[in-house]
């Protein structure tokens, strides 16, 4: 026992390691941002600059995304030095969401002199409670104005 002035000395407070035994973090070789079809991924150019596994991706990504058929899925690939790999999956893109609830194959070239279609205000808020995950926003209302501000620029206009 300590004695500090007739006191026990307090324990400095730390914190617990794990018992396990620490593992060395794996060193990162690349970090690639792609776009597959949802379940159609395939062995390709993009994959092969990754220096990734690409059927074992493609595989897991195609299962990880089969309910999602026929949407855009971003997704960050994180490659390390021993050809392993971790991967994120990310909502599809507002532009695209957008395009689907205005029934537009493509923006408006110029959008301030020419509109390409609208949208409602329960759609807004639709795809922004769908992206909510992705986007840097607090709540809901926030999102909505991010997503409003994307339609703008697309020539899409939101009406009540």
């Amino acid at each position: 026992m300590l004695f500090n002035g007739g006191r026990e000395a307090k324990r400095p407070l730390t914190t617990k390691s794990n018992e396990k035994e620490d593992v060395m973090a794996k060193k990162v070789a690349k970090v690639c941002k792609l776009q597959f079809m949802a379940g159609q991924a395939k062995p390709g150019p993009a994959l092969a600059s990754a220096g990734i596994n690409m059927p074992q991706f493609c595989s897991a990504f195609n299962d990880a995304t089969k309910d999602r058929m026929g949407e855009l899925v971003p997704v960050i690939i994180t490659a390390y030095e021993d050809k392993t790999f971790d991967y994120v999956l990310k909502t599809t893109p507002a532009a695209v969401k957008i395009k689907q609830a205005a029934g537009v194959q493509k923006a408006s070239g110029n959008p301030k002199a020419q509109k390409a279609g609208s949208i409602t205000t329960a759609q807004l808020r639709e795809i922004a409670e769908y992206k909510m995950p992705d986007l840097n926003a607090n709540d809901v209302e926030a999102a909505m104005k991010i997503i409003a501000g994307t339609a703008r620029n697309m020539g899409i206009e939101v009406k009540d």
